[in-house]
């Protein structure tokens, strides 16, 4: 008796200790399109998981930077997104959060001149493995706001990507051999 109580409580302390890699939250590294880890030494286009005829212009080639020593992008690592050739009316190509009262919520852009949300960008997993989602956290903050894509209909061309939003921006990764 004493034998199958002892054996039962050291499956129970191994079952509800089980280590975190087999966690949805545990850091794993983030794959591009050609299941090729994304590393912080290479360039990179983020599309649409899901693609359509609007989605076939890539845009700006982005770089990620890390705050360690591993070339490896993790999901869940904080990271400083920066287009890899930045526009020309542009300061810096670093991907920042913006508060403009001119725009109804915090967006995603670059050279600030409006007031800057301090924080930083994640990659998380996405829709069953299959894609990935960006997120910031603000510094100090305990949780990370999806980002999502919003058209604002005030005569820009494109769509922004914007805090907050309740439909994340579903996006996979593309190496980017030449940005141009």
């Amino acid at each position: 008796m004493k034998q199958t109580l002892v054996l039962a409580f050291s499956f129970l302390a191994f079952l509800t200790n089980l280590p975190s890699a087999f966690s949805d939250n545990a850091p794993t590294p983030v794959l591009d399109v050609m299941n090729n880890t994304v590393e912080t030494d290479r360039q990179y286009y983020i599309i649409p998981s899901i693609r359509g005829p609007p989605e076939v212009f890539r845009g700006r080639s982005v770089k990620f930077t890390t705050g360690g020593d591993s070339t490896v992008v993790l999901t869940g690592q904080n990271l400083v997104i920066e287009f890899v050739n930045k526009p020309e009316c542009a300061e810096s190509g670093k991907w920042e959060v913006i508060l403009d009262f001119k725009f109804p919520v915090p967006y995603v852009g670059i050279s600030a001149q409006q007031r800057v949300v301090s924080g930083s960008f994640q990659i998380q997993k996405y829709r069953f493995g299959v894609g990935y989602k960006l997120v910031f956290c603000r510094d100090g903050g305990e949780t990370c706001l999806n980002i999502g894509r919003f058209d604002a209909k005030n005569g820009e061309d494109g769509t922004r990507l914007r805090l907050d939003d309740p439909d994340p921006f579903d996006v996979v990764f593309v190496e980017a051999f030449e940005d141009k």
